[in-house]
């Protein structure tokens, strides 16, 4: 099977999905994300997220890690198995180094957490984007 090109390279506003079950954070999130990237599309569980990426073809993808139905660590081992250049960032609540260590393993490109990180998930997004990490 051939699958389609995917990611990778990133747009000068890059192309970015969304996974994240909650709609206020969905919506705020996306909004500020708006001001630098291209927001292609936002899904609310992990279930959906590769049909999404297939059809949307992000350069980045932010995955909540609490995702229903599929969670963010196992989605994330997804897409590396499938398109191993798409760039993820687990994006969570918890700001455990253990955790963030966990996404790391698992392929995650960057995690950022919720509650405030020394960098903003945008600016995470266009360095990954500018210099692939």
């Amino acid at each position: 099977m051939t699958l389609p090109a995917l990611g990778g390279q990133c747009s000068r506003r890059p192309r970015v999905l969304l996974a994240e079950d909650h709609p206020g954070v969905t919506k705020a999130v996306s909004r500020v994300l708006a001001l630098d990237c291209d927001v292609v599309g936002t899904v609310a569980d992990g279930g959906a997220v590769l049909e999404a990426m297939y059809r949307l073809k992000p350069d980045v993808i932010v995955v909540d890690l609490n995702l229903p139905k599929v969670n963010g660590l196992e989605v994330c081992r997804q897409i590396m198995h499938v398109y191993p250049e798409i760039k993820v960032v687990m994006f969570s609540a918890m700001n455990d180094p253990d955790v963030k260590r966990r996404c790391l393993e698992v392929g995650a490109a960057a995690f950022v957490s919720k509650l405030g990180d020394k960098e903003s998930l945008s600016s995470v997004i266009k360095r990954l984007c500018v210099d692939g990490g």
